[in-house]
């Protein structure tokens, strides 16, 4: 999987983000899980969706601080 840009980021709104941000979120603890388990195969997947979720928060972040 591909990591995300920000400028696509940018273009959700605040709802869509976050909940793309708690899907992320899921995706990762499960993503975890399976490698504690040694059933992940792909794991530099989980350094792309640790980075995709720091992104995001930062765009949220972004967003509140101009408010």
């Amino acid at each position: 999987m591909k990591p995300r840009k920000a400028k696509d980021l940018r273009e959700l709104t605040d709802n869509e983000l976050v909940s793309l941000l708690h899907e992320s979120q899921e995706t990762l603890a499960k993503q975890k899980f399976q490698h504690a388990l040694k059933q992940l195969q792909d794991t530099a997947y989980l350094k792309i969706l640790k980075n995709d979720i720091a992104r995001m928060q930062t765009i949220l972040h972004e967003r509140q601080s101009l408010k």
